[in-house]
């Protein structure tokens, strides 16, 4: 329990930088829906180019993560070589790989469709190859437990970011999406510079053994992370080569910025697994362990569900977040979100071949849900377009979560509630129809306030059943006088 409360707190600390800080980021939606019409197929480049960036920084950090929380909680393994081998190891890695895209800069940006424009190409490289780097000291920070200065650095960034897009897009009413990825950046570096402590007051030392032994490891989930980003990025990437019509840059800005408002669950996501992966690492050996994945599974999914119908009920009010020439991709939101939400899902049932170090387990899982998302995008998004690309994610990650699940049950059994799991997904399905419901057949407050009630209905099902007022802090005290 003392674990969960500690996974609890630290979510907290990070959900709340990445769920603001998401938010924040969400400032920019508007802005670039505004100013680079759905035509124009400027926010089509935008979503196409950090695609490729997501794929990229899964290769250049190649794992090493994961591997450097597994190494440092090893027994014989001294703590600052581990971090010193794999700050070394990465940084060269991406120093490599700038320099390359730059020495090849018009070749790449051709065959990416950015001949006209190889700046957009070789600055964001440059961005993904620092960012890369600095991914090593915020893990550093997580293992360290400096929730909060990992949190502030992170919305520090984002901040600025939205300032400066703020100054050229709205104050300076400019529409060169170039800027977008200028800022970008601007932004990485001054990132850089904050975390300087973390990577400039320690031992640079590289153990070569150590690094043969963490490469061991970390192969299987570079090829789970490439998999696992594909399932991601890869309907966004492939998009412009297999849609038909000319209109690909605008039909996928609109896909793209519709997907924006599903992004809550990855904040979620995201939130979660800072806060767990490190405590993971460190208890492998606890008695407790087994029942702390399993209620973590439970929580995770009860409050995926809870967002997921609070996305769902206000919908009306969400939309305003993107331009209106972008609404007609919100069709796809309740999709992405549920996608979302089996990803967040199979993150949680990934720890059992981490653990037992057989993370081959996971490069085959994701490669399978990456295999049915390609699939799924090249025989259906030349005659639907992107409403594929959502149901493809949501095919890719359901295999996925499904293999990941059946196969774990028999390396690493754990009791998972999956009738008090079953009973979660029952009522948000229920109560999911009854908005859509509501939605055609009442008008605009008489829906809100049917979806609101429908929303608390499903908080009190919550706290009735799995979070009494009476075992909360604080809350709780009244309850036990």
């Amino acid at each position: 329990m003392e674990k969960l409360k500690s996974i609890a707190k630290d979510t907290v600390i990070y959900g709340m930088s990445s769920i603001v800080g998401r938010f924040l980021n969400y400032l920019l939606v508007p802005l670039y829906t505004a100013k680079l019409s759905a035509a124009s197929g400027g926010y089509g480049i935008i979503t196409n180019i950090y695609a490729y960036v997501a794929l990229v920084l899964v290769l250049l950090t190649f794992g090493m993560e994961t591997t450097y929380f597994r190494f440092t909680n090893k027994t014989h393994t001294d703590s600052e070589t581990v971090y010193g081998t794999t700050l070394i190891s990465v940084g060269t890695v991406s120093l490599l790989f700038a320099m390359t895209v730059l020495c090849f800069l018009q070749p790449i940006s051709t065959l990416m469709g950015y001949s006209e424009h190889p700046s957009y190409v070789g600055v964001m490289a440059v961005t993904v190859a620092i960012d890369a780097f600095l991914c090593i000291p915020f893990a550093h920070l997580r293992q360290q437990k400096k929730a909060l200065k990992f949190a502030l650095l992170k919305l520090l960034n984002i901040i600025v970011s939205i300032l400066l897009n703020v100054i050229y897009f709205a104050v300076m009413d400019g529409n060169d999406v170039g800027y977008a990825f200028y800022i970008n950046l601007v932004c990485t570096v001054m990132l850089a510079l904050c975390l300087v402590t973390e990577y400039a007051t320690f031992r640079w030392k590289l153990d070569r053994q150590l690094l043969k032994n963490m490469l061991s490891y970390s192969w299987p989930i570079l090829i789970l992370g490439i998999a696992g980003i594909l399932n991601q990025t890869a309907d966004k990437m492939l998009f412009p080569y297999i849609y038909p019509g000319s209109d690909m840059h605008e039909q996928l800005g609109i896909y793209g910025a519709a997907s924006k408002i599903a992004m809550i669950m990855a904040m979620i996501t995201q939130a979660f697994r800072f806060a767990y992966e490190p405590i993971v690492f460190a208890g492998v050996k606890d008695k407790d362990q087994h029942e702390m994945y399993t209620k973590a599974m439970k929580y995770f999914i009860i409050f995926t569900l809870l967002a997921y119908l609070m996305v769902m009920g206000y919908m009306d009010i969400l939309r305003y977040i993107i331009g209106r020439d972008y609404w007609s991709g919100l069709n796809v939101v309740p999709i992405v979100m549920a996608a979302e939400i089996m990803m967040g899902i199979y993150f949680n049932l990934s720890f059992w071949y981490k653990i037992i170090d057989k993370t081959i387990w996971g490069a085959i899982f994701s490669g399978l849900g990456c295999a049915v998302l390609l699939l799924v995008n090249i025989l259906f998004v030349p005659r639907y377009g992107y409403l594929a690309c959502a149901w493809g994610g949501f095919a890719g990650y359901g295999v996925a979560m499904v293999a990941s699940y059946v196969v774990g049950q028999k390396y690493y059994p754990l009791n998972y509630p999956l009738k008090d799991i079953a009973f979660y997904i029952v009522i948000a399905a229920i109560f999911t129809f009854a908005m859509f419901g509501t939605h055609h057949e009442l008008p605009l407050l008489g829906s809100l306030c049917v979806n609101t009630l429908l929303i608390l209905l499903f908080i009190a099902i919550i706290v009735h059943r799995d979070l009494p007022l009476k075992s909360l802090p604080v809350i709780g005290k009244h309850f036990n006088k």
